[in-house]
């Protein structure tokens, strides 16, 4: 992280959402898989804020079935979504797991995902936030997490290798993933 940049992982609440809408209406999405995501949050927020808040921490999977980016819907895990902030919006960090295992369904690709505003990009947001969420798994006695990334995607493995992941193996994602190449990595706690 650049000096001067002090980012925190902060719980979705009233108080961020101005900066978060902002984001979403510039262009950024939490989920790059599917080019629809940021208009759906957009709605969600309109329809019902304390609703879409509420669902950011997710410990029991009580919220709806998860939109797949082939259009397909699975059931929820447990999860928490948190948002980085330096003063403002930076991204999104996100955990799911299943309770008393490691293992994840075959649909669900790691128990983290994060995303940068492009704006926002190398100044080590990625990294700080991937490290600053792995006490959340430490406290649910994980032995590891997964993270999956594509295989150009470069700055993505530089992140999880920074925060002491190990390349555990290449395969191809499910068909709701569009059966393409993926590097499985792993973070043992």
């Amino acid at each position: 992280m650049r000096r001067g940049s002090v980012l925190h992982l902060v719980r979705p609440a009233p108080t961020f959402v101005p900066s978060y809408v902002a984001a979403l209406q510039r262009g950024w999405s939490p989920d790059n898989t599917r080019a629809t995501a940021a208009a759906e949050e957009l709605a969600e927020l309109r329809e019902n804020e304390a609703s879409f808040l509420a669902g950011m921490e997710d410990r029991e999977a009580k919220g709806p079935p998860v939109k797949m980016p082939d259009g397909s819907f699975v059931p929820r895990l447990p999860g928490i979504r948190r948002w980085l902030w330096d003063g403002e919006f930076a991204g999104s960090i996100g955990f799911r797991w299943q309770p008393g295992s490691t293992a994840l369904p075959p649909y669900c690709l790691g128990h983290i995902g994060y995303a940068v505003v492009p704006w926002k990009a190398g100044r080590g947001y990625a990294t700080e936030a991937l490290r600053l969420i792995l006490p959340e798994a430490k406290a649910l006695k994980m032995p590891f997490v997964e993270i999956t990334t594509d295989p150009s995607n470069i700055a993505s493995q530089r992140v999880i290798e920074h925060n002491g992941g190990v390349l555990h193996e290449e395969f191809t994602t499910p068909v709701q993933h569009g059966t393409t190449r993926a590097l499985r990595y792993r973070i043992f706690l």
